[in-house]
């Protein structure tokens, strides 16, 4: 992941005017899922939709905590072992998005919805 991230370092070094770059640099599954509005939206949402990504400094769990949302609905978060670099990232001001990587109709929460964590300008 730090490998990626170096990337986007690169990111800055384009021209003005370039033509909009993301990388993609992580997919994680949704901590969370059983607990917040996913069971709800399942049937609206679409792999590739845009997934915005929230930081929770104050969270009381979690320091690093980075809430997913959906159309200003709360599905989870990205699991802790997962969060720090991405946490780190937000918090120096880089441009961190994310989309519905993948949906599968699977009993296990922790692999119904994959996050794609991507940054770019």
């Amino acid at each position: 992941m730090r490998s990626r991230l170096a990337a986007i370092a690169l990111l800055f070094c384009l021209p003005a005017g370039a033509q909009q770059v993301r990388i993609l640099v992580q997919s994680s599954p949704l901590a969370g899922f059983q607990y917040y509005g996913g069971k709800i939206l399942w049937d609206e949402m679409r792999e590739g939709d845009r997934l915005a990504l929230i930081r929770e400094p104050d969270n009381p769990h979690d320091a690093k905590a980075v809430r997913v949302e959906w159309r200003g609905t709360k599905l989870g978060y990205l699991p802790r072992a997962e969060n720090r670099d991405v946490a780190e990232a937000m918090d120096q001001g880089a441009p961190v998005s994310g989309r519905i990587g993948r949906l599968v109709a699977h009993p296990n929460p922790w692999k119904r919805l994959r996050v794609d964590v991507l940054v770019g300008l």
